[in-house]
């Protein structure tokens, strides 16, 4: 498969002023074109001009914001030449499955999803507008329930990248059982929790990188001995053998089709953090 040109940066929610100076400082100057969609959110006009003001605060001149659902078209001429026009692409917060009900297949979403693969486009979100970008996201799973067969939940995400979970809110909301209950039933799959105010930078859909003062949390089950998950009925709690979890910080970075973590040297920090 080709390596994908474009760039993904995925906060795992809470204060996200650091993934906007991130995106400013690091990714695009004052004049890039920057559509934030708001589909996920029920308040998108108020959310919409926030991160509009927020990336203006910074010097961004060329900031506007775009709403899609029942009563908005996606693949509206405008809206298709706009997204043919922007640099950075950065989903909101919400519920990440009305970016599946409303956006994918859309003609948008495939222009999107072919400007990631052909150019240097950049494509953010916080939330759940970073638990879409998979081929496949969690949307339930609670606690204790998660580590019961059945209770997680997944569907399809808007593909950015292929066989990964991202959840967010990792750390704050428990979430780790319904990522080692997802992976484990897609072997195939990476695993990626992400705590609040901390993100991954994904290069190439290969390497992903820490940015943030929490930590990231991955988990692989390609070398699972053993698990109960055919044999317990809907309900039951399953068992896991010899599932890997590493925890990365910032200086850190882990590489997906290699399945390996590895410490930044200072010399590739320091020229990541001048791309």
């Amino acid at each position: 498969m080709q390596t994908p040109k474009g760039t993904l940066i995925a906060l795992g929610g809470g204060d996200d002023d650091g993934l906007i100076s991130l995106i400013r400082s690091e990714i695009c100057s004052i004049n890039s074109n920057i559509e934030v969609i708001t589909t996920a959110t029920l308040e998108p006009m108020e959310s919409g001009q926030a991160y509009k003001e927020a990336f203006e605060e910074l010097g961004c001149n060329s900031v506007r914001f775009m709403h899609i659902d029942e009563d908005n078209e996606a693949d509206k001429p405008e809206n298709l030449e706009r997204i043919a026009q922007a640099e950075v692409i950065f989903f909101t917060g919400g519920n990440q499955l009305r970016l599946k009900e409303f956006l994918a297949g859309t003609q948008l979403h495939h222009l999107m999803q072919t400007r990631y693969h052909e150019e240097e486009i950049t494509i953010a979100g916080t939330s759940a507008g970073a638990a879409a970008m998979s081929n496949r996201m969690i949307y339930e799973g609670y606690g204790y329930y998660s580590l019961m067969k059945g209770e997680v939940k997944t569907t399809d995400g808007l593909s950015f990248i292929q066989n990964v979970f991202i959840d967010t809110h990792f750390t704050e909301r428990g979430r780790f059982g319904r990522l080692a209950h997802a992976v484990s039933k897609r072997p195939q799959f990476i695993g990626i929790g992400l705590g609040e105010e901390t993100g991954i930078i994904i290069k190439g859909g290969q390497h992903v990188e820490v940015f943030g003062n929490g930590v990231v949390t991955i988990m692989d089950s390609s070398h699972v001995r053993y698990s109960n998950l055919e044999e317990v009925e809907e309900g039951e709690p399953i068992a896991v053998e010899n599932l890997i979890m590493h925890l990365l910080v910032e200086g850190h970075e882990y590489c997906i089709p290699d399945r390996v973590f590895r410490k930044l040297s200072q010399k590739k920090r320091k020229t990541a953090s001048n791309t």
